[in-house]
C-alpha cells in the first residue's frame, strides 16, 4: 500500500512523487538559483538582526514541490537564511513536521515566537505575507 504525501495543491503517490523528484530535481535546482537574484540590501547592522532572527524559523519542504520553490524563492529574494528541511526525505524533519505541525503538508514554516510559543504557518502565499510583513520592511 502506497502512503500518500500531501502537498499544498494535490496528493501523489510516493513512487510517482520519487520519480519526479529524481528527474526534475537537477532542473529545479538550477533554475531556482539562476532564477532568483538578491534584490535586498540592508545595512550590515540590519541585516545582522534580520539573520538573528531567522535562526528563530525553519522551512519544512520537499525539494521539487513547486509551492515549496516559490517561498525559497522569496527566502532569497529577501536575503533571509531560514534553515530549509527536508520532510520528503529526512524522516526525522517529516516526523517533526507531523507531531508539531500536525500533519506533513509542505511548505510549512516553523516559527518560535519571543515568547518561546511555536507556530506552524501553512500556505505559500501565507508564508511570503509573513515573511514580507516581517522582513521587507528592513529593505530600506
Amino acid at each position: 500500500m502506497h502512503g500518500l504525501i500531501g502537498t499544498s495543491e494535490t496528493y501523489m503517490s510516493s513512487h510517482a512523487e520519487n520519480v519526479i523528484y529524481k528527474l526534475l530535481s537537477p532542473v529545479i535546482w538550477v533554475a531556482e538559483r539562476l532564477g532568483t537574484s538578491r534584490q535586498v540590501q540592508r545595512e550590515p547592522e540590519v541585516q545582522a538582526d534580520i539573520e538573528r532572527a531567522c535562526c528563530q524559523l525553519a522551512l519544512y519542504q520537499f525539494r521539487s514541490c513547486p509551492f515549496c520553490i516559490k517561498v525559497r524563492r522569496e527566502m532569497t529574494r529577501l536575503d533571509l537564511p531560514i534553515e530549509v528541511r527536508d520532510a520528503q526525505l529526512d524522516p526525522e524533519h517529516r516526523e517533526a513536521l507531523k507531531m508539531g505541525g500536525g500533519r506533513v503538508k509542505v511548505p510549512c514554516l516553523r516559527i518560535i515566537h519571543e515568547d518561546g510559543q511555536v507556530e506552524w504557518l501553512y500556505e505559500s502565499d501565507d508564508i511570503i505575507v509573513y515573511l514580507r510583513r516581517r522582513f521587507a520592511e528592513s529593505e530600506q
